[in-house]
């Protein structure tokens, strides 16, 4: 898949005798990796602020590695991935060709993009595909060449949306030349890709795979470039040829994969990272014909995934993810005005609050590095002198480690200080309370008196094969309520209710919430589900039903979705204060 993605090989670089000095990672034998990944808004919208006021404040002292998501859109219908999913359904769906019926390997399709000589051109890794002689894609006699294709318009849409943020975004007019030639042969490819897919009428899980990733290249070379523009000599890393392409890769059960493979993944994209020294890599978060398919075996939060294998591969002192967030707050901050910033938490804190409901980071993007011992900062783009939050796996310690000024500070003074001030205030609170909203509540009944020992394999065998998800369960010896995510379609829903009915009577509650109270500190507080339950029943807000988790540090309900907000500021006041205002972080949205 890794030749079949590379579609050019134009470096992304300044040419040698430019006599502009670009600043480089620092070359000081003590200095340790620091990795920083970026979202697709930040990428977006901030892409100026990532390259002068964030990645350039630390070249001094570290070895910077930056990954990045596919470009967000003006608007989310514009985002680089969904307009790419949109192109890959309208490749299966059309059935038009268009064009001169010549299209080239590397995806011009007979369209010239070669730049001038003296074009400064941005340095990427170098293809190790050889040239290879155009394919020849006969055109149906009954095809008008007028006709267009549907995902020609996309195709155009994602361009012109690069070519905007790049013309917005970038002052050196030959860098913006070379990057916009870049982006018109990247995009070429993706036609020529699509018009295979088309007469062909297949899109495999590997080819969707590939379409996917294409997202990742532009918003990584946008990147690059505008690094360069800003005097920092960045080169574009693409990983699709990182992983060994298997002939019978697209037939691997999911969830097949175990962890050696990923540690195999962080040895390689580490030693392929190093050898970037000492310019900075800008790295696609897409890497390459993963067995089973990318998308089936990870998800599209594979980006996130691969910054944290990244940086086990480096040994990093610190994983940095960055959003347009200051970091996790004690609650929604935009429903609940008196919610905190919290400076440290722990993994199973984190872990628990992104199952109910708050994007922090997956928790298996989380035990990548967590288990070598990394730790993850949360930080604002636009907001880089702020601390952010730390996802330590040492949340209890009470002093920095002095590891030399070109340590990346794991835990700042001013962090350890809040921290030690809160934890000193809060040793007997939760650490946060979230609300996940969009649930549903199946309750089934069995009408039997005497319950047979497969009433309840009989239930998930069929939810498992509806493919639903349980995020809460409580049970009795003839009753069993499952809250999950109401995403089923109706007439899907309709087919799961029938098939539940044969284990007994069945009803349903929509429009309902998780609202879920999380904290390490809760395994050893007394009375603590008490306070929460009675602040509940003193608001009038109805509880459908009850759950703690077995590692003892989340008590969850589900409440009706019109008293989330309400339930939120309720439990916040009675669970989480220590008093009506205090160390907060700049307003923004919450993770979630």
């Amino acid at each position: 898949m890794g030749s079949e993605l590379d579609p050019g090989t134009l470096p992304l670089s300044l040419s040698s005798n430019n006599p502009v000095a670009l600043r480089q990672n620092t070359t000081h034998p003590e200095a340790k990796w620091l990795v920083q990944k970026y979202g697709g808004t930040s990428v977006g919208k901030f892409a100026v602020n990532i390259a002068r006021d964030i990645v350039s404040t630390y070249l001094d002292q570290h070895k910077v590695a930056v990954v990045c998501s596919a470009r967000s859109g003006s608007v989310k219908a514009l985002g680089t991935t969904n307009l790419l999913l949109k192109a890959a359904s309208e490749a299966r769906r059309s059935k038009s060709f268009t064009g001169s019926g010549t299209v080239t390997p590397n995806g011009t399709c007979g369209r010239s993009t070669e730049t001038s000589p003296t074009t400064p051109r941005i340095r990427s890794s170098p293809s190790s595909r050889p040239s290879s002689p155009p394919v020849i894609f006969p055109l149906s006699p009954l095809t008008s060449p007028q006709a267009q294709p549907g995902f020609n318009v996309t195709v155009d849409l994602i361009r012109s949306e690069h070519i905007t943020a790049a013309k917005a975004s970038i002052r050196n007019p030959e860098i913006l030349l070379n990057l916009e030639a870049e982006i018109d042969q990247d995009c070429d490819w993706l036609r020529s890709f699509l018009f295979a897919a088309q007469v062909i009428d297949e899109i495999s899980p590997r080819s969707r795979d590939s379409i996917i990733g294409f997202g990742e290249r532009l918003g990584c070379k946008l990147v690059t470039a505008v690094l360069r523009d800003q005097g920092i000599d960045a080169e574009f890393v693409s990983l699709e040829d990182i992983i060994p392409a298997s002939e019978d890769s697209d037939s691997t059960p999911e969830g097949f994969l175990d962890q050696s493979f990923y540690d195999n993944v962080a040895n390689a994209v580490g030693e392929r990272i190093k050898r970037c020294a000492p310019r900075i890599p800008v790295v696609t978060g897409f890497f390459g014909p993963v067995p089973g398919s990318l998308l089936r075996q990870v998800g599209r939060g594979y980006t996130d995934l691969l910054s944290a294998l990244l940086a086990v591969g480096l040994e990093a002192s610190e994983l940095q993810i960055w959003k347009e967030v200051d970091g996790i707050f004690t609650a929604d901050p935009r429903k609940v005005p008196t919610a905190r910033l919290i400076p440290i938490i722990s993994p199973d804190e984190a872990a628990e609050l992104t199952y109910y409901g708050s994007e922090v980071v997956h928790p298996f993007t989380m035990e990548q590095v967590i288990r070598r011992k990394i730790p993850i900062r949360i930080k604002n783009v636009e907001n880089p002198l702020g601390g952010g939050t730390v996802i330590h796996p040492e949340p209890d310690l009470e002093a920095p480690h002095d590891n030399g000024p070109f340590e990346a500070p794991v835990v700042s003074l001013q962090d350890l200080s809040l921290a030690n001030e809160e934890v000193r205030k809060s040793k007997r609170l939760p650490t946060a309370v979230t609300i996940k909203e969009g649930i549903v509540v199946l309750n089934v009944n069995s009408n039997r008196k005497s319950v047979s020992h497969g009433f309840l394999a009989r239930i998930f065998g069929t939810l498992d094969r509806f493919g639903v998800v349980v995020d809460l369960i409580s049970t009795s010896e003839v009753h069993v309520s499952m809250a999950t995510e109401d995403t089923l379609s109706k007439k899907t829903m309709e087919r799961l209710m029938a098939e539940l009915r044969k284990c007994g009577t069945v009803t349903v509650h929509r429009e309902m919430a998780i609202l879920s109270l999380v904290g390490k500190q809760m395994r050893n507080m007394v009375g603590i589900s008490g306070r929460m339950f009675t602040s509940l029943g003193q608001g009038h807000v109805n509880i459908e039903m009850i759950s703690q988790g077995a590692s003892e540090i989340n008590i969850s309900c589900v409440i009706e979705g019109r008293d989330a907000v309400k339930a939120l500021n309720l439990i916040h006041q009675s669970c989480l204060q220590i008093k009506p205002e205090g160390p907060r972080g700049r307003v923004g949205p919450w993770l979630f």
